[in-house]
């Protein structure tokens, strides 16, 4: 069998409950024990949670309440954002070792091209396992990773082992696994999207090819393509050394409701202040001001203006911010406020090209 798409070894490097197990790692008193990363109070969210309190159904973004409910016995640390960002950049230094081609999704993952490496390695699967060792004994942490032909499947490959395990998919199995995979273990199908799959029929990845790519679309608009084209092992995109981001934003959740507009005003002066910093210290201007409600009720309101110009000074954004928190009358009180400024001026910049397609035969050794 040949195919008509490039075939890549793609890596995803996924380090395992990160933020969690650094503080591990520094604090030896809080090893094998369940802790969550984030505040406890009411208010507070889990940021990342140990496999310890992970038994007990802890996981990131969930209420620091109902984590504490589900496990009485659970530590609270408090976020060190510095202390990961070091240790992240030592991660991506073992990266660079082996391929310039990494592109980061957050400070603990990252997917990386090793197709042609710096080491001359032809096995991508011997890689990961070298980089997985190499981070172990510069950063005493583990990580996981998945490889294959592209970026989807090395994401998806990358939880099969975890924590501190590997797995790879040959393109001679890429099918059988797709088919095989629980609908809700597609990287991109959230828990909505897979409750609707479940109501059409679909479980498997076997059951999702079975639909067309016009049932697709006609339930799930464009993402029904980028479904119809995975399952069947179809993702083009090249990893991208330089990614270029499509907005800059700065967001606040409150320890109690606002639910004056007086008192919103002064949270969003200080909001504008952190968003004009972030966007001088990256170089970047926009165009298009979006403000983010959160209400108490968790539901979520977002209103855009966009200008005839590029702006990052922080009046102006303000300016534009105030005038569309008075655009509409407020639903309920209000538990965040964000704003963020995208159609930036790094849009016309070039991302890196994907590089040729080449003729690959199913023999490709991993």
């Amino acid at each position: 069998m040949e195919t008509d798409f490039p075939l890549r070894k793609i890596i995803h490097v996924d380090m395992d409950a990160f933020y969690a197990s650094v503080e591990q790692l520094d604090n030896p008193e809080l090893r094998g024990k369940p802790i969550a990363v984030g505040g406890s109070s009411q208010r507070g969210v889990v940021a990342a949670a140990s496999y310890e309190a992970r038994k007990f159904g802890v996981r990131s973004a969930m209420s620091s309440v109902l984590a504490k409910r589900n496990c009485p016995d659970l530590i609270f640390v408090k976020a060190r954002f510095d202390r990961y960002k070091d240790i992240s950049k030592q991660i991506r230094s073992v990266f660079y070792e082996y391929t310039d081609l990494v592109e980061p999704l957050s400070l603990d993952e990252a997917y990386l091209d090793v197709t042609v490496n710096k080491k001359g390695n032809p096995s991508a699967t011997l890689i990961a396992k070298e980089i997985r060792k190499k981070i172990l004994e510069k950063t005493g942490l583990n990580a996981s990773a998945g490889i294959s032909i592209n970026k989807f499947i090395a994401k998806v490959a990358s939880d099969i082992n975890k924590p501190n395990g590997q797995k790879t998919v040959n393109p001679e199995e890429v099918i059988v696994f797709l088919e095989n995979l629980e609908i809700r273990k597609f990287y991109g199908v959230g828990k909505v999207t897979a409750e609707k799959m479940y109501g059409l029929g679909i479980f498997t990845g076997k059951d999702l090819k079975e639909k067309s790519l016009e049932f697709l679309a006609e339930k799930f608009g464009k993402s029904g393509s980028y479904y119809y084209h995975v399952v069947r092992g179809i993702h083009n995109s090249a990893v991208k050394p330089h990614r270029i981001p499509k907005s800059v934003g700065a967001e606040r959740t409150f320890s109690e409701n606002l639910s004056s507009e007086i008192f919103m005003l002064e949270r969003l002066e200080h909001i504008a202040e952190e968003l004009e910093r972030r966007l001088k210290k990256s170089k970047i201007a926009g165009k298009t001001v979006t403000l983010k409600i959160k209400y108490s009720d968790f539901t979520l309101n977002t209103r855009s203006k966009t200008l005839s110009y590029f702006i990052v000074d922080k009046h102006l954004i303000l300016e534009t911010a105030k005038a569309l928190l008075y655009q509409e009358e407020l639903q309920n009180s209000v538990r965040l406020l964000g704003i963020s400024l995208a159609n930036l001026n790094t849009e016309d910049k070039k991302q890196n090209p994907e590089g040729e397609t080449v003729s690959v035969q199913l023999k490709f050794d991993f």
